[in-house]
């Protein structure tokens, strides 16, 4: 399955960027298929401010909002009207690729982008308000059992989006029937579902670890469990896995960037070689550490057969699930 592979990838080699013909001048665009607060928001900013402390650009790296349709937006955006320009990157992640699987950008697929690199993957997470009577994994889904409908999720993706497939996936490894009558609502972004839970409009959140660590840290969010094969590493060892609440379920997230399709050779070998310097940089370490992320950095030259490939997992994974027909 995708979800196992997706940690199998060694970090690429480095490059000396130096050497690059072409180089970005003034204003990078960075664009956001979300509002901010999510985790697309977060791949933007945080890779931003890194490139400008590493000096991988001259100028600024600017994080540009643009949220709906799960990503299509940005998606349609970037193909029909940035799709020859060379200082445009799009955070894109395993919800982009889930989308895409799901046939939800309408006349859109996976080869009218440039894929250019991943920095990182983020672990999917079950989590409730802190004075939710559910005080584990197997408690939420005991009451999704008695009653598909008793426990309300809410994520940051689409409906049928990557958020949603995650509690799908547990839920059904938990032993639910039913699963199309699980109730999810969607949010443009990973902090609005956050905040539906918090307040109590909403029993449960499912999305990623980086994306709720702010929440975590005041103590409003209590997370059940981590879609990992084994626990995160410090700060985060106190969260106990799914698997070992034994429900077997897996949910990582790779971060990344696609590129428009127009834009030429020189500049997208440009930007691998700057996704590779960052991602080797104590800079981008502490970034991954203190959110979560775990190492997912596949050779260029591997990363868009693995997107593709990736695309007709979830094809496949969806239909078996009930998503699709």
């Amino acid at each position: 399955m995708f979800i196992k592979r997706t940690l199998s990838f060694a970090a690429a080699a480095v490059f000396s960027m130096s050497a690059m013909a072409w180089q970005p001048s003034g204003k990078v665009e960075c664009l956001a298929p979300a509002d901010p607060g999510g985790g697309w928001d977060f791949t933007c900013r945080s890779v931003g401010n890194v490139m400008q402390s590493l000096k991988l650009v001259d100028g600024t790296v600017q994080t540009i909002n643009m949220a709906g349709a799960g990503g299509g937006v940005a998606y349609a955006h970037t193909v029909s009207k940035r799709s020859k320009d060379d200082k445009l990157i799009v955070a894109a992640s395993t919800a982009t690729t889930t989308r895409l699987a799901q046939k939800q950008f309408p006349g859109l697929d996976a080869d009218m982008v440039k894929w250019v690199g991943a920095l990182g993957a983020d672990y999917g997470i079950i989590a409730v308000g802190k004075n939710s009577p559910y005080k584990t994994l197997n408690d939420l889904f005991e009451a999704s059992k008695a009653n598909p409908r008793a426990v309300k999720f809410s994520g940051g993706s689409a409906r049928g989006g990557w958020d949603h497939l995650k509690v799908l996936i547990a839920a059904k490894a938990a032993g639910v029937e039913n699963l199309p009558s699980i109730p999810y609502l969607s949010y443009n972004n990973g902090g609005e579902a956050m905040t539906q839970v918090v307040g109590g409009q909403v029993d449960a959140f499912t999305g990623d670890i980086s994306e709720a660590t702010g929440f975590m840290e005041s103590g409003d969010l209590r997370v059940l469990a981590v879609l990992s094969e084994e626990r995160l590493p410090g700060e985060f060892s106190n969260i106990p896995t799914a698997r070992e609440q034994g429900i077997d379920a897996l949910g990582p997230n790779w971060r990344g960037f696609y590129m428009p399709k127009g834009a030429s050779e020189e500049a997208k070998q440009y930007w691998v070689e700057a996704i590779d310097t960052l991602y080797a940089s104590d800079e981008w370490k502490e970034v991954m550490k203190s959110n979560g992320l775990i190492p997912f950095h596949p050779d260029a030259d591997k990363f868009e057969n693995f997107v593709h490939q990736q695309v007709q997992e979830i094809n496949d994974l969806s239909r078996e699930i009930g998503l699709m027909k």
